[in-house]
């Protein structure tokens, strides 16, 4: 068993792909309409054949709650992984990302830095483990 889709609660899916590929390097998988909304995936160009993230349309009141929620006692909503935490902090952070937290090690070999992905969530960075 593996996991083959994942998912964040967006505020609005066409930001959301903006974000998502413009300012994280992510690229477009699916892109289907269904009903109002759309079946709207991303993945990482590294793996195109792999986990795909769905940026999934708030419009239920109890997702908002939660979402809401962990948003504001600083939980992200999902984790990537990335070779250099504070390489990548200072790419996004020139692009205009907005960090809650720098980077940080929270123990031996592992990095993480927490920004705003401007959908509603947060969304932690952290070393790959190999």
């Amino acid at each position: 068993m593996k996991i083959i889709l994942t998912q964040v609660f967006v505020d609005d899916q066409e930001k959301a792909l903006k974000f998502y590929t413009g300012m994280l390097g992510f690229v477009k998988k699916s892109d289907v309409p269904a009903g109002g909304y759309r079946w709207l995936t991303v993945v990482s160009p590294d793996d195109p054949d792999g986990t795909e993230l769905l940026l999934e349309p708030n419009d239920n009141p109890v997702a908002q709650a939660y979402q809401k929620g962990i948003f504001d006692q600083g939980i992200p909503a999902a984790s990537f992984g990335v070779e250099d935490v504070p390489a990548e902090y200072e790419r996004l952070k020139a692009q205009g990302v907005k960090f809650t937290t720098e980077p940080t090690e929270v123990v031996a070999g592992v990095t993480i830095a927490v920004f705003d992905d401007t959908c509603g969530n947060l969304i932690q960075i952290q070393t790959l483990q190999k």
